[in-house]
């Protein structure tokens, strides 16, 4: 029985920069991941994402934690507390079997483990993206409380763009990394790898999570363009009284210099 374990480290990786000193079998590496298989356990293997994910196979908990220690001066902004899923596989098994955290695989090929520790990372990511997704809400519903209970927005036009930005942040990242999400070009070709491919995304439910965030980030933008506009409404508003005191306070000049002669 092996382990996969996944966890989000960072909000990024510079793998381009890890790659040159990591010593290890790369299987697999483009300019968004690396796939490792250490050279003396032939199931033993490190896949590494851009987006701030480390994934594991046959590692124990020591080893993990020196691995983390060794690619933080790589990472973007590490996290103090890890995001992680892990997942139990069974490999020369009858056949595919998929369970809440356990598959059992037919055959034990690199195609195929590689496959299962990208849906659990995937799995990872979506969890983040979920958290900060469900952050924007609540401070969105905090908003929307207080317009209902004062009839206004107490919400200053910079603490809107610092609002906008996280929104648009958020949201430039999940686009940024859509690719993630995707199948690998392996399965394309090989029917054995697509099944296992659909299953695990099953499994972690992976299409729903993904639709939810994104539903989610909708519903934050709607109320952005919302409150935008009422602090515009707002902005107009103060600016018109301005103009109605500065127009008063001509014609109450006028009047006195007119006094005065």
């Amino acid at each position: 029985m092996s382990k996969v374990l996944s966890l989000q480290i960072a909000d990024g990786i510079d793998i381009k920069e890890f790659k040159t000193v990591f010593k290890a079998d790369l299987l697999h590496g483009d300019s968004d991941e690396l796939f490792y298989q250490v050279k003396s356990h032939a199931q033993k293997f490190a896949y590494i994402f851009k987006y701030g994910i480390v994934s594991f196979l046959g590692y124990n908990e020591v080893e993990i934690m020196a691995f983390i220690q060794a690619i933080t001066p790589y990472c973007k902004n590490p996290f103090e507390q890890h995001i992680s899923d892990e997942f139990d596989i069974e490999v020369n098994a009858g056949r595919n079997k998929f369970g809440y955290n356990k598959i059992e695989i037919e055959g034990d090929n690199t195609d195929s483990l590689r496959l299962i520790m990208l849906n659990v990372s995937q799995s990872v990511a979506l969890d983040h993206f979920s958290q900060q997704t469900n952050l924007l809400l609540e401070e969105t519903t905090n908003h929307t409380q207080q317009l209902e209970k004062k009839g206004r927005l107490d919400l200053s036009g910079s603490s809107l763009k610092k609002y906008i930005g996280r929104t648009l942040n958020l949201k430039n990242r999940i686009e940024a990394n859509l690719y993630i999400f995707d199948s690998p070009e392996e399965t394309w070709d090989d029917e054995g790898l697509n099944r296992l491919d659909i299953g695990l995304k099953r499994t972690f439910d992976l299409q729903a999570r993904f639709r939810t965030i994104r539903e989610g980030l909708e519903i934050v933008k709607e109320n952005l363009d919302l409150f935008k506009d009422l602090l515009q409404y707002r902005n107009s508003i103060v600016l018109e009284w301005i103009i109605i005191i500065l127009i008063l306070v001509e014609v109450i000049n006028l009047f006195i210099e007119k006094l005065m002669k």
